[in-house]
């Protein structure tokens, strides 16, 4: 195989890995409920910790203490998870709100 072709092959195990990553979609707020924020990651948990830490100080969820996770959703490809925050942003705050009660009620 040449170098060439095995540059090929490596890119192509690359892509195919990145479309099998993880992903999951999820909904924070602060603490009056007043915002909510809409995101896509492929760690939720480091993610989450991120947001609490206000680790990027220009931020949305920074600006507004957005720092508490309501609603999550995982998929097993994060091309997925991106469609469906593309879905749940699309909605009004009426559907988000609808979404989160469906399974946290508090």
């Amino acid at each position: 195989m040449s170098l060439r072709g095995a540059k090929r092959r490596s890119n192509l195990i690359t892509l195919k890995f990145i479309q099998m990553k993880p992903g999951f979609v999820y909904i924070m707020t602060n603490k009056n409920n007043t915002v909510l924020y809409t995101g896509v990651t492929s760690n939720l948990p480091k993610r989450v910790y991120e947001h609490k830490g206000k680790f990027f100080e220009l931020s949305f969820t920074s600006k507004y203490n957005v720092n508490k996770l309501i609603y999550w959703e995982s998929f097993q490809e994060i091309g997925d998870a991106i469609f469906r925050e593309k879905q749940i942003k699309a909605g009004s705050r009426k559907k988000k709100i609808d979404l989160i009660n469906s399974i946290n009620p508090e």
